[in-house]
């Protein structure tokens, strides 16, 4: 499959809830960065997917502008779910950067506006301290907290 379809065909298996499709789409030594989990490794980037899908019921995946050649590719994609731990709406528009090796994912690096998105998942709290790296790391060290017990459970 070329980059370009690996690409779709990840972000289709997202939109379907198929954390396992999702996962065959990365190799074995990727890595994924994002403003919410820092940065991941290996098989810690594949149960990110699962703990997120295994949480998120309502969640709807849409993407566009995908772009590829045989090193790297681009998308845009947003998410719409309720954030579980605040029973809030959340409405993310992301920017994802992709490396390939082997035909595989080996570097993803989603870009999002962190304050918006705490503005929508924290209320109040989030506009108030959405913006600082106070919060930033308070949420990665949230989230990866998350992601470990997700771990110690399956």
């Amino acid at each position: 499959m070329d980059n370009r379809t690996t690409i779709d065909y990840f972000y289709t298996a997202f939109a379907n809830g198929d954390a396992e499709r999702m996962a065959g789409c990365y190799h074995e030594n990727a890595e994924f960065t994002d403003p919410a989990f820092g940065t991941l490794k290996g098989e810690n980037v594949k149960n990110m997917w699962r703990m997120l899908l295994s949480r998120n019921a309502d969640i709807k995946i849409s993407h566009d502008n995908v772009h590829a050649n045989d090193n790297s590719g681009s998308a845009n994609w947003q998410a719409e779910y309720t954030f579980t731990p605040t029973g809030r709406k959340v409405i993310n528009k992301i920017s994802s950067q992709f490396l390939f090796q082997d035909g595989k994912i080996i570097k993803q690096t989603d870009s999002f506006d962190i304050w918006k998105w705490s503005r929508q998942a924290f209320g109040w709290k989030g506009f108030l301290l959405g913006w600082t790296s106070f919060m930033k790391k308070k949420i990665q060290m949230q989230a990866n907290k998350s992601l470990r017990a997700f771990k110690k459970l399956n």
